[in-house]
């Protein structure tokens, strides 16, 4: 069941998916070669307590961090470790915040130094799926509306969509109704309503689609082993319309990035102090 959110949740809901924001964009100031993720999940908690949250991944389903740093053909779940990150690195740092008695949940896939150009297209084209995607959650539209939206546009590049791991609905729980598949045939899955929260997360492979688990029975690789990203925002539909309320501005600021990639999807300006 789809739970809607108030006018007044929903802005409870923006406090927490912008503390997942500024935590990443603390990130976006530290992650470098030689900094291991396991220093970088020690700067998140200790970021997300000061001010005035909890960290929404640990001890979720026995989650032991609260970052999941995924680096190169790592997917998406990777735990923290002190293996030093290395210049040409690809590092997708998730994050999840548990606030004002609703989640925030916000990821961002980093270059690391001097990336190759394959992989660097792959982040770039996975992050403008993702805005592909938030454009079709919209009054009259359904899940598989979304998911078809980004499967296309990302396999018109050769990349595989992975179909294991999708996005969520958001709110008083990490993981409410609907799922959020990648992929998909328009016009199926369930009806887009007012009020409602989600986490739009394309995981996209420069390769094959397929991926496993590994023994630590939480990352998850690219079959491959080529390199995959990650990107996600939380959205919430509002006059029938998407309204981002997690931003990716923290981290531009950080490495000196300008954008207006977003937006189209605000009612108002946000203002990145």
């Amino acid at each position: 069941m789809i739970i809607q959110k108030t006018a007044e949740e929903i802005e409870l809901m923006r406090e927490s998916a912008l503390l997942v924001s500024k935590t990443l964009g603390m990130i976006a100031s530290e992650i470098k070669p030689g900094v291991t993720t396991l220093q970088l999940d020690k700067m998140a908690e200790a970021f997300i307590r000061d001010h005035k949250g909890v960290p929404g991944f640990l001890g979720l389903y026995g989650c032991p961090s609260t970052l999941l740093t995924s680096v190169n053909e790592q997917v998406v779940h990777g735990l923290p470790t002190d293996r030093p990150i290395e210049d040409g690195d690809i590092v997708s740092v998730d994050c999840g915040v548990f606030m004002n008695d609703f989640y925030g949940d916000h990821a961002y896939t980093f270059e690391i130094g001097e990336v190759d150009p394959k992989t660097k297209k792959l982040l770039e084209v996975t992050k403008e799926s993702l805005y592909v995607g938030i454009r079709a959650f919209k009054a009259g539209n359904r899940t598989e509306d979304v998911g078809n939206a980004i499967q296309t546009f990302t396999e018109a590049h050769g990349y595989g969509v992975v179909r294991e791991l999708v996005g969520h609905g958001l709110g008083r729980k990490m993981h409410e109704d609907p799922e959020m598949p990648n992929y998909g045939k328009r016009g199926r899955g369930k009806l887009f309503v007012e009020g409602m929260v989600v986490a739009i997360e394309p995981m996209i492979n420069l390769g094959v689609r397929n991926v496993k688990t590994l023994k630590d029975g939480w990352t998850i690789v690219t079959a491959d082993k080529k390199p995959s990203a990650h990107f996600e925002h939380d959205v919430a539909l509002i006059n029938g319309k998407p309204e981002l309320l997690s931003t990716f501005q923290y981290i531009y600021k950080a490495l000196g990035i300008e954008s207006d990639e977003e937006n189209e999807f605000r009612s108002h300006a946000l203002v990145i102090s």
